[in-house]
């Protein structure tokens, strides 16, 4: 099993943050977090990076019913979204596979809620 969802973008690195973002919002998610990896990797060390950022993305409803059911589940939340672009300009999406993190809880209760994750998760992907 793959731990990630992921497709190609067609167009900039920028536009694909804004394409996520509008596609996470049609499935009910919103950004919490947004962590430019490039940015941080010059600051902190002082290395050159692609472009990369990670979306953590976070449905309120859903994450709320997995609290109910796991009060630990937390430590897996928000969901990540990567965008990055590649040498040769290609841009690149991904969404954690939140099917492949439950395996680790051993709680059948959250299979359902992950399962909806997965599938809003793949829809945002498939849309972009």
């Amino acid at each position: 099993m793959s731990y990630h969802i992921t497709t190609t973008f067609n167009g900039t690195f920028e536009e694909a943050i804004e394409k996520v973002i509008a596609e996470l919002k049609k499935e009910g998610f919103g950004v919490l977090t947004e962590i430019d990896i490039k940015k941080t990797l010059k600051e902190k060390l002082d290395v050159d990076f692609k472009k990369y950022r990670i979306l953590g993305a976070c449905n309120p409803n859903m994450a709320y019913q997995a609290l109910q059911k796991e009060d630990k589940i937390g430590t897996m939340l928000p969901c990540n979204v990567i965008v990055e672009e590649h040498e040769d300009g290609t841009v690149e999406i991904s969404a954690v596979d939140p099917m492949a993190s439950m395996q680790a809880v051993e709680n059948e209760d959250l299979a359902e809620i992950a399962t909806q994750v997965r599938d809003q998760l793949r829809s945002v992907i498939k849309n972009i």
